[in-house]
């Protein structure tokens, strides 16, 4: 380890030139610098011109124009704005002004030697001289960012960083950081896996290989900090750099995706700690904004579950397409609160637009859609967790399959134009109660479909959510924060994964291109082991804390599906979004026994038969 960091800090030479004078006074270096050059490219292209000589000229008219010049010169970079540090030295903005300032000069010198009776140099002197004074001005610019960029030195405390990107991206960070004498950060080395970029130089830093040369670089430049510097690097690239940067020790940063960057190149500011988002949910989402703003601006939008995680986002993403009004139902007053809060700023409760009802109250369920007469509807009020309602499936019956039921009757009785129920892929091949009760509302969803009078009606069916409410990595975080053990149910298991905004974009987007009775799958990726994820957070704490392993509950899988049997991946309009029939069914053929006449028959017989009974008859409903 180098003791460097113990040593007095030194001032290199030319830090130590900066320093003679305060940063105010560059724009008059600068300005007396082009003054000096473009006087010395007057003088060399007349030399040039008369054959290496000065025979002819007259002194005193040469020099008068020689001051003109370089007047000239700084007054119109003052017009141009060279002078005011409006631009990062050396960059294409400074140079277009370069550009335009010598193309004033150059046509007023011009001018000015024309009318001069007699002319002081020959016409072909004023232009040659442009040409010589832009090379000055590139050259005293490009002189003065490198001994910006090599005079500046980072803090010697700084940790010494292999940066992982040789593109746009990557030459930018890198300029950054050996720019800024504070940057916690020192790039010595660049790696890119792009054999084109192999043995270039990346704002004077090399690249040396690709990311199976990491170990060998990172023991050869004694790197702490590996950097990924590519906003487009899949969540596979991320995956793989993070764990060979652990076997060596390494701390990883990244810079954020494209979509956070709103088309800005990075800055030191931008660099943060690798998170799970990269790992397992990263990726660019391509959104046709003119087809979602077609069906929802203007519109009266309703949001069933707008409390809870996917319901909230959707809330945030719709109010950006500015409907007409967006109405938020939820039973949790809470959760209302929340979501209101996160849009206006202020959460008093008091917005007609904030709905409290539960969907399985089917009359209240009519008077919220004859009362609001909502044009768009989402339906994502549901619930969801799997091990809890294989205990209590009644429940899963009254919220999934008869709430379902009743905002689409009432949906229908008032001609809801577009109506898209929230599900998941654990309704293709269900083994759970939970799977089959979201099934039955696909295929209550697609009855309708047929039978309503008007408006489209359909489903979107996507896997677990990052960071949503009981998902596994808030689980995994408390256990690993109580000192474990973090509990897996099997070492094998694996699960697709989405961030909250990408589901809901494209859920978003499914509603404007769906058709009538499909289920609209999202394409989650590659499926993501379990284990995996709990090693990577249990690795991120620092701590030495044990896995578990529990084994499979009642009604899990090993690995999930996102397409039933039958189902083909068909993706006729946008990448990442299938389409795939849904055979319908009527409500009162889900629960085809003698017995069960109504809703509340079904339910006391949930209630009354054993557990392997009630989830036998469940199953058999879907």
């Amino acid at each position: 380890m180098s003791s460097s960091k113990h040593r007095p800090r030194m001032l290199t030479l030319s830090q130590r030139s900066l320093s003679l004078f305060p940063y105010r006074w560059v724009g008059f270096v600068q300005a007396t610098l082009d003054f000096f050059g473009w006087s010395a490219a007057l003088g060399m292209a007349t030399y040039l011109r008369l054959d290496f000589s000065f025979d002819g000229v007259r002194v005193g008219g040469f020099l008068g124009l020689l001051a003109f010049i370089g007047a000239v010169q700084v007054l119109s970079g003052l017009l141009m704005g060279l002078y005011r540090q409006r631009w990062r030295f050396g960059s294409l903005d400074e140079a277009g002004a370069v550009v335009r300032s010598t193309v004033l000069t150059t046509v007023v010198v011009f001018l000015a030697d024309e009318a001069l009776n007699p002319q002081v140099i020959p016409r072909s002197s004023a232009i040659a001289a442009g040409f010589l004074g832009a090379v000055s001005m590139f050259a005293v610019r490009y002189g003065w960012r490198i001994l910006f960029q090599f005079g500046r030195q980072p803090d010697e405390e700084a940790s010494r960083t292999i940066v992982f990107g040789a593109g746009e991206a990557g030459a930018e960070i890198v300029r950054s950081l050996k720019l800024n004498p504070r940057s916690p950060l020192l790039p010595v080395a660049v790696l890119d896996d792009d054999p084109t970029k192999q043995r270039q130089e990346v704002a004077h830093v090399r690249v040396l290989g690709t990311r199976h040369d990491l170990a060998k670089i990172a023991t050869r430049f004694d790197a702490k900090t590996l950097l990924i510097a590519m906003p487009s690097a899949t969540k596979d690239l991320i995956t793989d750099l993070n764990r060979a940067a652990a076997t060596l020790g390494l701390e990883v940063k990244i810079l954020p995706a494209v979509g956070e960057l709103f088309g800005q190149a990075p800055t030191i500011g931008d660099i943060r700690n690798i998170s799970e988002t990269d790992l397992l949910g990263r990726r660019q989402i391509t959104t046709d904004i003119a087809s979602i703003a077609g069906y929802l601006r203007g519109q009266r939008v309703l949001v069933t579950g707008a409390g809870g995680s996917i319901g909230s986002e959707l809330c945030r993403q719709i109010a950006r397409y500015e409907p007409e009004a967006l109405l938020m139902l939820d039973r949790d007053e809470s959760a209302l609160h929340s979501v209101q809060m996160s849009i206006e700023g202020r959460a008093l409760l008091d917005s007609p637009n904030l709905i409290l009802a539960d969907i399985r109250d089917r009359d209240h369920m009519f008077w919220v859609f004859e009362e609001y007469v909502p044009q768009v509807v989402f339906h994502a009020a549901a619930l969801k967790h799997l091990s809890l309602l294989e205990t209590h499936p009644a429940e899963a019956v009254k919220s999934n399959v008869w709430g379902t039921s009743n905002v689409l009757d009432a949906a229908m009785h008032v001609g809801v134009e577009q109506f898209v129920n929230i599900s998941t892929d654990k309704a293709a091949n269900p083994s759970s109660v939970l799977g089959y009760s979201k099934r039955i509302a696909e295929r209550l969803t697609a009855r309708c479909a047929q039978i309503a009078e008007t408006g489209t009606y359909l489903s979107v069916r996507f896997g677990n959510v990052l960071g949503s409410r009981g998902s596994v990595l808030p689980a995994f975080r408390s256990m690993i924060e109580t000192g474990g053990p973090v509990t897996v149910t099997d070492p094998m298991v694996t699960r697709f994964f989405m961030t909250i905004p990408e589901s809901v974009e494209l859920v978003i987007q499914a509603g404007a291109i769906g058709g009538p009775g499909e289920v609209l799958i999202l394409d989650m990726g590659s499926p993501i082991r379990i284990d995996d994820v709990a090693r990577m957070l249990i690795h991120e704490s620092g701590r030495d804390i044990a896995i578990t392993y529990t084994g499979l509950r009642p009604g899990e899988k090993l690995h999930e599906e996102l397409f039933g049997d039958g189902e083909v991946d068909v993706r006729p309009v946008h990448p990442l979004i299938s389409h795939a029939p849904v055979p319908p069914i009527d409500l009162d053929r889900v629960f085809d026994f003698d017995v069960l006449d109504t809703q509340e028959k079904v339910i006391k017989r949930l209630q009354e038969c054993s557990l392997g009974e009630r989830r036998t008859i469940v199953r058999k409903a879907g």
